[in-house]
């Protein structure tokens, strides 16, 4: 029977942070930990949840999806009660609604730290440190931290989130923790919004790019949008790449075989899939999230 969250499950939480919110923290600090990054499957499976901070709410046709958060919270929780799938990867505020309701037992969990960059806003490539830091991270019993990257070769606040996230990827690896880079070749069109390059020669150079940042790379995991010539974009790094779910696809058939295709590369360590599994178009959360899973140990 899948496990449900109800309004009462969210109004526990409000009181929780009404009367007693040092209890978060207790809760993260004493929830058993993973035994390592990868589980059962041999790779990384996360669930992504830290859209909504950035702004960013719509799956599919439903521009607020995701701003419902008791309906947000229901199929987080029955995603990462599916087996195989390792933790998850959020804002604090969502990793700390999570941790109340004992969904992260034994989970892998990823704090998102820049969510400075909001969508569809004029300073959406100066991608300040909103979230976590690699402190918190660490103090609060969190696996690594999770950055988003874009380049926009014509925006000069580029160089700005990548000094951010060059620190960021430091101070991380510094106390042994994963730094995971999301990084992108971006530039707004006509209408003035951001838009994402997913030609094979973009997702290359912003891979080797990100490879980069920092004295060193030893923690760095990529985190890379599928593309048709994966291929060649997978030669260009020896980092663990997870592959980015990105947006509901209407043809989820299609992109699971795009998925399995990439998979199938040892360069390729895990996935991390948010809106596509929470959000399918069928609305079948569990099968959506159990055919991910299969693909991962096919």
């Amino acid at each position: 029977m899948s496990v449900r969250v109800t309004p009462d499950d969210v109004r526990r939480i409000v009181d929780v942070r009404v009367g007693d919110p040092a209890q978060i923290a207790r809760r993260l600090a004493d929830r058993p930990q993973p035994s390592g990054l990868v589980g059962s499957t041999g790779r990384l499976m996360l669930i992504a949840a830290d859209h909504s901070a950035r702004g960013a709410l719509r799956a599919g046709d439903d521009a607020l999806a995701m701003g419902d958060r008791t309906e947000l919270l229901d199929r987080m929780v029955r995603a990462l009660a599916r087996p195989g799938v390792d933790g998850v990867l959020g804002t604090a505020d969502v990793i700390e609604d999570l941790a109340l309701l004992g969904a992260l037992d034994g989970k892998v969990v990823i704090g998102s730290m820049n969510r400075g960059g909001l969508a569809g806003t004029v300073f959406e490539i100066d991608d300040r440190f909103t979230g976590y830091d690699a402190a918190t991270v660490q103090g609060s019993g969190l696996q690594g931290g999770k950055m988003l990257f874009r380049i926009d070769p014509q925006d000069p606040a580029t160089v700005r989130t990548m000094q951010a996230c060059a620190h960021a990827v430091g101070d991380l690896a510094s106390r042994g923790l994963m730094a995971m880079v999301e990084p992108f070749i971006s530039g707004r069109d006509e209408s003035g919004r951001v838009r994402n390059d997913l030609s094979t020669e973009a997702v290359v150079r912003s891979a080797t790019v990100a490879a980069g940042l920092a004295p060193t790379s030893a923690h760095t995991w990529l985190k890379l949008p599928v593309v048709d010539d994966m291929e060649t974009v997978l030669a260009a790094t020896t980092l663990p790449v997870l592959l980015l779910g990105g947006e509901v696809a209407a043809d989820q058939d299609a992109q699971f075989a795009a998925w399995s295709k990439a998979l199938q590369s040892p360069t390729v360590r895990g996935m991390v899939v948010g809106r596509s599994l929470l959000f399918p178009p069928d609305g079948d959360v569990e099968a959506a999230v159990d055919a991910t899973v299969e693909m991962m140990t096919a």
